[in-house]
């Protein structure tokens, strides 16, 4: 039996530790991560297809993300590395020499626009490619300049900023040739003086690398004295697009759940040691890297979306930025309708139901069974409990000692993109209107928990002293 009273308070989270990304690359127009649907049957795979900067004042876009607000809107990735701020009202027909793309003031007032408009605050990287590079290919900080000045002139909001996106994959990256740590260490102790004293608010966050090796540990190593906050990225693997091996079958095992698990505790161990205290966030991950494999769009993934979330919600992580919001497969919305996809309601189900004082369930770690608690959000005296079962054959069984309000993610075919919710398909309504997210009462006593399905619960007045 669950004793949501006697639950004991393990961590607590960032108000707005549901987060996502809008790349860069979205914001400029460009190429990005090709969705499978729209690649020709028995054509070469394209990695890439043109990608029309998105519509940020669309409406139903908009209504979506301020629905998973509070939260932190991250406009980065590998292609703002390499993208040149064009601070005059006459742009560049072409990106100067040392960039691939150009990013428009109206392009970032509109991400200024949208910041305010969904409640959520900017975090972002500076361009570091040849094009902003002097003497000895030093960086210098005239682009991050601009786009500060003009950020601040509009009312924008940067919260928090890293120097590169992914630093351990420098060529990918557009850094400089033979970059190495120690050139990045340079170069992140002059980002971050001119932060210091230029934007003293913005949290200086970093690493941001994505790998667990020896590049990722020696970026670590020359800027951990600068960092407000650890971040890091996590992809359990490449996408197939990448020729990544994954297959859906695999989407539910416990291995593969515990790989966000793994990345963690390297960074832990690298934080525990070269930044004792600091903070630790998550701003980029997703099913796998590349936009993600063909059941990203689906239910298939939901399980790794939620998983991770308690995961590292239960491991004191502060934030995790999905990615994306709205591009290729593994977007939230999709990218040309922005439809819900089924992580999309899971988001929606967890911003509504789970708190940030998170709790031990008191449930060890079993094959097949992941249960994590919280105190409820917005319920004083409330537990919410996130209940998994990834096995795709046997039920499981929970007492609960009070009654309780069951919310249950299920899709019969998984692989086709809907979701139901207690038996019934989540849908935008007419004039987009959202659904009735509304649980259905479960007695105490026994709960079951059908294979291959997701189940939140909420416990009012669970007598618990931690969520009062």
């Amino acid at each position: 039996m669950l004793d949501v009273a006697a639950m004991s308070r393990v961590a607590a989270i960032d108000p707005r530790f549901q987060s996502y990304n809008i790349e860069m690359v979205e914001v400029t127009g460009g190429r990005f991560w090709k969705p499978y649907a729209a690649a020709r049957p028995g054509a070469n795979a394209e990695r890439f297809a043109a990608l029309a900067p998105i519509d940020l004042h669309d409406a139903r876009l908009r209504m979506l993300a301020a629905a998973l607000a509070p939260a932190y809107l991250r406009v980065s990735g590998t292609w703002a590395n390499s993208t040149f701020f064009a601070g005059s009202d006459a742009p560049p027909a072409a990106p100067p020499a040392g960039f691939k793309g150009v990013l428009m003031r109206q392009q970032w007032q509109g991400v200024i626009d949208f910041s305010h408009t969904v409640g959520a605050p900017i975090v972002t990287s500076v361009a570091i490619s040849a094009g902003t590079r002097g003497a000895e290919s030093r960086w210098t900080s005239e682009q991050a300049r601009q786009l500060l000045a003009f950020t601040k002139s509009t009312g924008g909001q940067i919260a928090a900023a890293e120097f590169m996106n992914e630093p351990d994959l420098p060529t990918i990256g557009g850094a400089p040739e033979h970059y190495n740590a120690a050139a990045y260490g340079r170069d992140f102790a002059t980002f971050r003086a001119f932060m210091k004293d230029t934007a003293p608010d913005v949290t200086i966050l970093g690493p941001g690398t994505i790998g667990t090796g020896a590049n990722a540990q020696a970026r670590f190593a020359v800027s951990a004295q600068g960092i407000d906050v650890v971040s890091y990225h996590h992809y359990g693997a490449l996408s197939a697009r990448c020729s990544g091996d994954r297959t859906a079958q695999q989407a539910l095992s416990d291995q593969w759940l515990a790989r966000t698990g793994k990345t963690l505790a390297f960074y832990q161990a690298l934080r525990d040691r070269l930044a004792p205290g600091k903070p630790i966030w998550l701003t980029e991950t997703a099913e796998t890297a590349c936009g993600g494999n063909r059941w990203a769009a689906t239910f298939t993934d939901t399980f790794r979306y939620l998983d991770q979330l308690g995961r590292l919600a239960k491991a004191g992580v502060q934030v995790v930025m999905h990615n994306t919001l709205a591009a290729s497969d593994y977007g939230l919305l999709d990218e040309q309708t922005h439809l819900p996809r089924p992580n999309y309601w899971a988001a929606l189900l967890w911003r509504r139901l789970m708190g940030t004082t998170v709790l031990d369930a008191g449930v060890g770690e079993q094959p097949g069974l992941h249960v994590y608690a919280h105190c409820a959000r917005d319920l004083p005296d409330g537990i919410a409990l996130l209940v998994i079962n990834n096995d795709r054959r046997i039920r499981r069984k929970l007492t609960l000692p009070a009654a309780s309000q069951r919310y249950t993610l299920a899709s019969e075919r998984p692989v086709d993109g809907n979701v139901q919710l207690n038996g019934s398909t989540l849908v935008l309504g007419p004039s987009d209107q959202m659904p009735a997210l509304n649980g259905e009462p479960a007695p105490a006593g026994a709960i079951v928990f059908a294979p291959a399905t997701i189940t939140f619960l909420t416990v009012a007045n669970a007598g618990n002293t931690n969520c009062r």
